[in-house]
């Protein structure tokens, strides 16, 4: 894909439109060739990235097999002129073709954006997967196999022989699938390591290292194909960086997309100096998430926090508006108290204090924790306080703590069942809407952070201020710079941060 002023190719058309985009679903296996305009390139890269923002926060909200989600998610597809169906009247195919150009163009400029961290690039292939599984689960049966074949994907179907064999443990090992409509399906023969959520999950039948995968369930394997794709392409496009970053149009724009997705900044803290010390016993009732209220009551009992939690809280409380000499003040009141001397505090424990505030070492901002690297990372052990504690508790100890904080019974089952699912933030925005006495919240949660704004705002009857999508102006799109993105310190200055709170116990 070429950016040139002059002497710009022509948009493919016709016989060569029906070549390159034959089907609705992308696998993404060859870049884009044409010329294009950095005008459109960046409408295409926004409107993407309003796409797969909308996949997260929408995923966060719905299950993402519920009928809610797949009309939400139909809908910003719509919207964006995305392409959402595999049926297309053929007086549509030219409309049609265009949709699958930017779907096409529009991936492989993320690519360029997303591929340059573990982090982004961890977000960026969670999305697409997301979208690719909505996209694919559209697909009539009458297109299955003719995608396939245009994207080189071989699965061995068995015969009827061997379906009579293998039917019995294959009905026996899947409850949603009954002997009169395993009749009817095909039965694929993969490698079991190509099915691992299956196998781990006890779903699938295994033999001799192999998986027999009902049809239904072959979205698993086509998945992982594309996850593994996509993971070699991103670390194959991060090695051409270099050359990208030489044109002095494209490197702004791709740094501002690639940091788009983190959402508010908590590093700026806006509040500076407006939270007494004195006041953080009560907000810790009445606006702390959980796993900050479970920090804080940690440090309240045993006067001392290991390394993880002092991190995960100490930058929560620099986010919500302690000042350095706040910070500093109440670490030391509250480790005195302990088996720590104001002496030994200052020689141990203030460095690290004044590193995360920017004003030791690299002079780095550190900016507070989000949901997903508290869920993703460091895990805790015995001893520890820190993590999630949707997704790092027990689900009986999590249960008998919300009955403590006065959480109905109703209220509790449903956190409990959103916690089997894998939707933490979602359990956590439930906690958010018991606790605050609302039906809905009318957010996605993402971060400690926000939950205390929010909380805040809805507790003083003041609106909270949220991120607004960039609005398009007549035939392009542009993100003003006046919309703040965050800006995350790298891993390797988080590393450096990390190894400064290990150094003490």
């Amino acid at each position: 894909m070429q950016f040139l002023r002059k002497q710009r190719i022509s948009r493919l058309n016709g016989d060569r439109q029906a070549d390159m985009y034959p089907h609705s679903l992308q696998f993404y296996g060859q870049p884009p060739t044409e010329n294009i305009s950095l005008a459109e390139f960046e409408t295409f890269a926004v409107d993407r990235l309003r796409l797969l923002k909308t996949i997260e926060n929408i995923g966060v909200s719905y299950v993402k097999t519920s009928e809610q989600y797949s009309k939400k998610l139909e809908g910003e597809l719509r919207k964006l002129n995305f392409p959402y169906r595999v049926d297309v009247d053929e007086k549509e195919l030219g409309k049609e073709y265009e949709k699958r150009r930017k779907d096409h163009i529009s991936h492989f400029i993320l690519r360029l954006a997303y591929c340059q961290t573990e982090d982004l690039r961890r977000w960026f292939i969670q999305q697409e997967m997301d979208l690719f599984r909505y996209r694919f689960h559209d697909i009539p049966p009458e297109h299955f196999q003719n995608f396939l074949n245009i994207n080189n994907l071989i699965y061995n179907s068995i015969n009827e022989e061997e379906k009579r064999i293998v039917k019995p443990s294959i009905i026996s090992s899947n409850v949603n699938i009954s002997g009169v409509r395993l009749e009817e399906m095909e039965i694929y023969k993969v490698p079991f390591q190509d099915v691992l959520d299956l196998v781990r999950s006890r779903k699938v039948y295994l033999k001799e290292g192999y998986a027999y995968i009902p049809h239904k369930e072959i979205v698993t394997v086509v998945l992982n194909d594309f996850r593994t794709r996509l993971s070699k392409a991103l670390a194959v496009t991060a090695r051409s960086l270099p050359v990208v970053h030489s044109d002095e149009r494209l490197q702004p724009l791709l740094n501002h997309l690639s940091h788009a997705y983190v959402g508010q900044d908590y590093s700026i803290q806006k509040n500076v100096g407006k939270i007494s010390l004195e006041q953080i016993d009560n907000l810790s009732l009445k606006s702390f998430p959980l796993c900050m209220r479970n920090l804080h009551k940690a440090l309240r009992e045993n006067h001392h926090l290991r390394h993880g939690g002092r991190m995960q809280y100490g930058l929560f409380l620099k986010g919500i508006g302690l000042t350095l000499e706040q910070a500093l003040q109440f670490w030391r009141a509250e480790f005195v108290k302990g088996k720590v001397d104001a002496d030994k505090f200052d020689k141990t424990y203030a460095y690290s204090i004044r590193h995360s505030f920017g004003k030791e070492g690299k002079r780095t901002d550190y900016t507070p924790f989000s949901c997903m690297k508290i869920i993703l990372s460091n895990a805790p052990s015995q001893g520890d306080h820190h993590g999630c504690p949707f997704r790092h508790s027990d689900p009986e100890l999590l249960k008998q703590k919300l009955q403590s904080y006065k959480i109905p019974g109703n209220g509790i089952n449903q956190i409990l069942d959103l916690v089997k699912g894998m939707h933490y933030q979602l359990a956590c925005q439930k906690f958010f809407e018991l606790t605050h006495g609302v039906d809905d919240c009318n957010f996605s949660l993402n971060h400690p952070n926000q939950y205390f704004a929010e909380s805040q705002g809805l507790l003083n009857g003041k609106d909270v201020k949220r991120e607004a999508p960039a609005k398009s102006s007549g035939g392009s799109q542009e993100t003003p710079a006046s919309v703040k993105m965050a800006a995350s310190a790298s891993s390797a200055e988080m590393d450096d941060l990390e190894l400064l709170f290990q150094d003490a116990p």
